[in-house]
């Protein structure tokens, strides 16, 4: 098996993250969010940003971690849409 098949799937997995950052940093800059949730959210893109990590990892870390927010009854419903968007990105995200 070549080896370009694993880099072209790490370039999209690195893609998707990337995608899912820039949905999940208008809930980062959303002042309607609760601080909570974007403490959660920031939380999650450090996680996504980590390099010693394979992105599924970090796609999976970073699930868990929103799934928790978009959960909180306090969460305003433009949030949690964003968020389950990302989600759906980061599912995406396998090694």
């Amino acid at each position: 098996m070549s080896s370009k098949p694993k880099v072209k799937k790490r370039e999209i997995n690195e893609e998707n993250i990337k995608k899912a950052i820039e949905i999940m940093s208008m809930v980062l800059n959303d002042l309607a969010a609760p601080k909570n949730i974007r403490k959660t959210v920031k939380d999650a893109i450090d996680i996504l940003n980590k390099t010693d990590m394979t992105p599924g990892v970090r796609a999976s870390a970073s699930i868990q971690m929103l799934d928790e927010a978009i959960q909180d009854a306090n969460i305003p419903t433009l949030s949690r849409t964003r968020l389950w968007s990302a989600l759906s990105i980061l599912e995406s995200v396998k090694d």
